[in-house]
């Protein structure tokens, strides 16, 4: 892929992988999406399984294996795992630079005997959340929607980590994250999961049916009543 400049950020190929590249004179460093990265793969492999927290808001017991939506995919971690945990995944990602290091990243996993499998499950859009979901054929309906939308921006923003600087300088705020959990409720989804910090408000004042916490987040859990 050629290099691509968007937004003043450079995404280039470096060594086989993508990289996004901060403008010169910006205080951040490249990011690039890498499953195959030994922090990565050990929480694939010890995070908890079944047993933790994202997968008991999402509602994974029993052999249960629900078409997940990720809304707001990012850089695909949540919704990596969510795969690896043996569900399909709709990744959804409406920064087309954001969605390049995603494809990418996806791309070099499916060659990754240990991380094939879960890859192969993911289905990725470069989409808008608002526009996909009512848009979505019959088979692609999901049965959870995940969201995981831009945390407000923290005072001491020195502690705010490279990646999620460079995130949010290239795709700004969720500042539509309630109009997307409104969209997510028009569906026939069964549950809907709202990542949140873990002394925030819930989205849109929207009162969950319960929360998964945990010490730095919580999942806040939409129950939807079926017709």
């Amino acid at each position: 892929m050629p290099d691509k400049l968007e937004n003043n950020f450079l995404l280039t190929n470096c060594s086989g992988r993508l990289e996004l590249q901060p403008p010169r004179g910006m205080l951040l460093q490249p990011i690039s999406v890498d499953f195959s990265s030994p922090t990565f793969k050990y929480r694939l492999r010890r995070g908890g399984g079944r047993g933790q927290p994202l997968a008991r808001a999402l509602g994974l017991k029993h052999g249960a294996k629900p078409l997940v939506l990720d809304a707001t995919a990012g850089l695909g971690r949540d919704g990596f795992i969510i795969a690896a945990l043996g569900c399909r995944v709709i990744m959804c990602e409406r920064s087309p630079l954001i969605h390049a290091l995603l494809a990418d990243g996806l791309r070099r996993a499916l060659k990754d005997k240990e991380l094939a499998l879960a890859a192969s499950r993911i289905r990725l859009y470069e989409e808008d959340g608002q526009i996909l979901l009512p848009s979505l054929p019959g088979d692609e309906i999901p049965q959870v929607v995940y969201l995981d939308p831009m945390f407000p921006h923290r005072k001491k923003s020195a502690l705010v980590k490279n990646e999620m600087r460079v995130l949010r300088a290239v795709a700004g705020e969720d500042l539509d994250s309630a109009e997307l959990l409104n969209a997510a409720a028009q569906t026939g989804c069964q549950r809907i999961v709202c990542k949140r910090p873990a002394l925030a408000a819930p989205l849109s004042g929207w009162r969950p049916d319960f929360a998964v916490k945990t010490p730095k987040h919580r999942f806040d859990v939409y129950l939807r009543q079926q017709k």
